[in-house]
């Protein structure tokens, strides 16, 4: 790392009490301020596009932030600058004003908006709602009524409008359409498929990332049994019933330090991820065990406590950066706005609840242990949580998003995704490091110019052995390449790796590589990575048919475990381009290497893949990690009998 020590602006801030949460929030609001148009109704925070025009993208950055203000007068907190969004709201819905927003039209980003804006209304009506003069309560009620005759997407989105309605009934406002809010509560139980899962869309939606829990969907169902209860109790409780089940899946995706499972679109929006356990919070939802308050007060601070300390995800002036751990434009989709990343405010929710209330009254408790060391198949999102031995990452199959999204391969496709070295995305399609290759089994049939990997996933399925279980699927590359794919766990025999096997059929000659967990590549002085022998050194070693990489992050490798049947299979050290990895803008990514030439009969790769991360302050790999090293998994029995 750097020889001066880069902090947050916000790394002195423990996040351990509600007083220190809702510091932190204002923090974040008070550099708002200078980016604020005259009239309050716009915030203007940079000068990136997006898919849609620039006044929604000021929009979001006004918005956003109200999740958390909202939350905050709720509570009985104060805000010195409530006045900027008051007026805001007097000047964005006036159409005779310079700073309106715009009347919405079908399938408008402004729609998106109304979801904060309408939970704003229903928490903190006397801070929002009462304070505005006739006129503009007017003007604020047409404003957001007018996207009940619209169009909306077939996904999420129908939440917006939900929250829109419920806002406008807390207020007593005559827009308020309760047949519109009833049909699309009936609509978005469409999406629901068992287990406390629902997906981002109709059926033949194979989509259930983030929005199907803190971003949009549980969220959103949580935050509705808190604020309908006397109206619809029977669903209210529907929801409450399929957050129980979801929790216990959920929990699955976040590791001991805080950090959650980087997986699917919308990443920017960071400590958002979490913001399913204010919820819970919210809604005065006990959960079962061993989630108790004091679990639930935990998983949810020590997100937004990893947070707080990432300089990356700020500006010098305390506004969020467009990215992950770092200002990162690969990995964002083409509606992130610089305002976007304000959707984290969904996290301080739990400041609308009184000091009394149990997730505050309780003492903070550590992620259960009893949850600890263990592989958990997550059959609805086709997903093999583990975190034995120190790393909680998940083997992924099936899933896919169901409209085109930059880098798509990367969020949705990729075999693996890990809380600590998190995964990589294209910066480009030529050559391979510009591919992001971790993770994957990438396919060039132009020498190494451009490359493939999974996208669509076919045929995603469960299979049980004798004592495994794992992900079994289809792929097709190209119209005469097929490849298909198993991808088992680790087990207390071998629990830093796991294994991946591949069938591959080709009609065309190709080049392979398959890499493993990306890591950080630099040494302690700052400078690249170098070649050594020695375990106990910073360093990368490559062998024929092995390699891997040792640095201050941890240690990642990969094996081919036939070498006899493999022998042209070359380990590499890849130093992926700057900015593809979401934790660090300088990665290196060990992968086996080889060419194809098609044939009729299959060809076979059977890969084990090592993770070991850095443990809490403790960096590098822990002494003695050569001896898990040197540990092979053993490939099961079901599977091994294809390979004969």
């Amino acid at each position: 790392m750097p020889s001066f020590d880069i902090k947050s602006p916000f790394a002195s801030n423990p996040v351990e009490t509600r007083d220190d949460l809702a510091r932190f929030l204002v923090d974040l609001l008070n550099p708002l301020a200078i980016h604020t148009s005259p009239g309050g109704a716009r915030i203007h925070l940079g000068y990136t596009g997006t898919h849609f025009d620039e006044t929604a993208a000021h929009l979001e950055g006004f918005s956003r932030p109200i999740w958390g203000l909202a939350s905050l007068l709720a509570g009985g907190g104060r805000y010195d600058g409530v006045e900027r969004w008051v007026k805001g709201f007097t000047n964005g819905t006036n159409p005779d004003h310079v700073e309106f927003w715009g009347d919405m039209r079908n399938k408008d980003q402004r729609m998106v908006e109304c979801s904060a804006i309408g939970f704003s209304l229903a928490v903190a009506k006397e801070h929002l709602w009462d304070v505005l003069d006739a006129n503009a309560q007017t003007h604020l009620e047409d404003w957001l009524g007018g996207m009940n005759d619209k169009e909306m997407p077939n996904t999420n989105w129908l939440w917006f409008r939900v929250f829109s309605n419920l806002g406008l009934s807390k207020v007593g406002s005559s827009k308020y359409d309760a047949k519109r809010l009833k049909a699309d509560m009936d609509h978005l139980d469409t999406f629901y498929i068992g287990e406390g899962w629902s997906r981002d869309g109709p059926e033949g939606v194979v989509q259930l990332d983030y929005y199907s829990s803190s971003f949009a969907i549980q969220f959103a169902q949580l935050a509705y049994s808190k604020l309908a209860q006397k109206e619809d109790p029977e669903r209210c409780e529907e929801y409450r019933n399929r957050a129980r089940l979801f929790a216990q899946d959920f929990v699955r995706y976040f590791d001991p330090e805080g950090r959650a499972v980087p997986f699917g679109r919308s990443l920017t929006y960071r400590f958002a991820m979490s913001s399913f356990w204010g919820a819970v919070a919210f809604a005065d939802l006990e959960l079962p065990a061993p989630l108790t308050w004091g679990v639930v007060r935990g998983l949810q601070l020590r997100n937004i406590r990893w947070w707080v300390k990432q300089p990356g995800a700020y500006n010098i002036d305390g506004t969020l950066t467009i990215g992950y751990v770092y200002p990162n434009q690969a990995m964002t989709e083409n509606y992130n706005s610089p305002g976007s990343p304000y959707w984290c405010c969904k996290s301080f929710v739990t400041l609308a609840l009184p000091p009394d209330h149990p997730f505050w009254a309780s003492p903070e408790e550590p992620y259960p242990t009893s949850l600890l060391n263990t592989v958990k198949s997550l059959y609805k999102p086709l997903h093999i949580a583990s975190n034995l031995s120190g790393h909680t990452f998940i083997l992924s199959s099936g899933q896919q998003c169901s409209y085109p999204v930059k880098n798509s391969a990367a969020k949705y496709g990729k075999f693996a995704y890990s809380s600590a070295f998190g995964y990589s995305v294209a910066v480009g399609n030529l050559l391979l490091h510009e591919v992001g290759a971790d993770s994957v089994l990438a396919l060039s049939d132009d020498g190494g110019e451009t490359w493939k990997c999974r996208r669509e996933t076919r045929e995603a399925r469960f299979e049980k052995g004798e004592r495994d279980e794992w992900l079994r699927s289809m792929w097709y590359p190209w119209k005469d390449v097929e490849v298909e794919t198993w991808l088992v766990p680790p087990t207390q025999e071998a629990p830093l790796w796991h294994l991946r096997v591949h069938r591959l059929r080709t009609g065309r000659p190709l080049q392979s590589a398959e890499g493993g967990f990306a890591i950080y590549g630099q040494q302690e002085n700052d400078r690249a990575l170098e070649p050594t022998d020695w375990f106990d050194e910073y360093g990368t070693n490559e062998q024929e048919g092995s390699v891997f990489a040792h640095s201050e992050a941890g240690v990642v490798g990969i094996v081919e475990l036939r070498p006899n049947a493999r022998r042209n299979r070359k380990g590499q050290a890849v130093r992926t381009d700057a900015n593809t990895n979401l934790m660090v803008p300088r990665a290196v990514v060990p992968t086996l290497l080889e060419e194809l030439e098609p044939k009729a009969e299959d060809d076979w790769f059977v890969t084990a893949v090592f993770g070991l991360p850095s443990q809490g302050d403790v960096e590098g790999g822990p002494s003695g990690w050569e001896v898990e090293w040197k540990k092979r998994p053993v490939i099961p029995e079901g599977i091994a009998k294809l390979l004969m």
